[in-house]
């Protein structure tokens, strides 16, 4: 498995599973079980996901060495604040069934994102977390947050696919040393995705799926990816994504489909943020 160096040293894995809208229990722990049995060993969750309990089960069914996983798990705006970000911390653990995470994350850029983060920076500097980080982070919130805080972010997980390819965002990170990490590296299937002729024909010429295209551009990015999928056939082919490697051309071609928008929402838009606030 290649991996990325994130700026504290820490490695981690360029390919993961992610369980967003997987919150059936039984679905979600045998999702993880047969991600973990393709070879998968990076798992991305989250406190509102609801499933932590689930892939906890499944790290511990597995039988996998601790060493040998990259478990991610991020905070929700409900439990922002130094005191509240690490009791809700300490409930991500004992949901996952862990000593220390690989990596936490700041979910949303709202509400008490500096108390938050002091709390993070504990955390880290106590050894409970490897390394820390935040999503959906615009590029000002992120320089912002970097200026003023001891700890710069190892990571930023923000929506990226071919569709909305992020490059501004990604060289910003790359000047100062924080990951780029896509969350939706398929939209969704959103404007007919799997299917969109471009991507197709590239395939084509390697006998590989949209899906697996979309991914090695990615992983020829150097993003991190953490596809989700409940289907173990598609768990499995977006696994096997390392025995081929597109061209400069075809590289540039998947450029052409950057339109430079959100598929979902824009997280600096007043009202979605107002609507947030008023799940708090």
């Amino acid at each position: 498995m290649k991996t990325v160096k994130l700026n504290n040293g820490v490695e981690m894995p360029i390919l993961g599973y992610g369980v967003f809208q997987i919150p059936d229990y039984d679905e979600c722990k045998e999702s993880v079980l047969k991600a973990l049995e393709f070879g998968y060993r990076s798992i991305d969750t989250a406190q509102i996901y609801q499933n932590e309990k689930a892939v906890g089960d499944a790290l511990k069914e597995s039988g996998i060495p601790r060493e040998e996983l990259f478990i991610t798990t991020k905070l929700w705006i409900s439990d922002y604040g130094e005191a509240k970000a690490k009791q809700a911390f300490i409930t991500s653990l004992e949901k996952l069934q862990l000593d220390y995470l690989d990596l936490y994350l700041l979910h949303k850029p709202y509400n008490d994102v500096y108390g938050s983060w002091r709390a993070l920076q504990d955390l880290y500097k106590a050894g409970d977390v490897r390394a820390i980080g935040v999503s959906n982070f615009f590029s000002d919130r992120l320089v912002d947050l970097m200026s003023f805080n001891e700890i710069v972010p190892a990571l930023n997980q923000i929506e990226t696919h071919p569709f909305h390819q992020r490059q501004e965002e990604n060289e910003l990170m790359k000047r100062h040393q924080i990951q780029h990490e896509s969350w939706a590296p398929f939209a969704e299937g959103q404007n007919n995705f799997f299917k969109n002729k471009t991507l197709s024909k590239i395939g084509d010429n390697y006998n590989k799926s949209v899906a697996q295209v979309t991914l090695r551009w990615m992983i020829q990015r150097d993003i991190i990816v953490i596809p989700k999928s409940v289907t173990p056939s598609r768990i499995k082919e977006n696994f096997d994504v390392f025995d081929f490697e597109l061209s400069e051309e075809e590289m540039n071609i998947i450029e052409t489909l950057n339109n430079r928008s959100t598929k979902f929402f824009d997280h600096r838009d007043p009202a979605r943020v107002a609507w947030f606030a008023e799940r708090v």
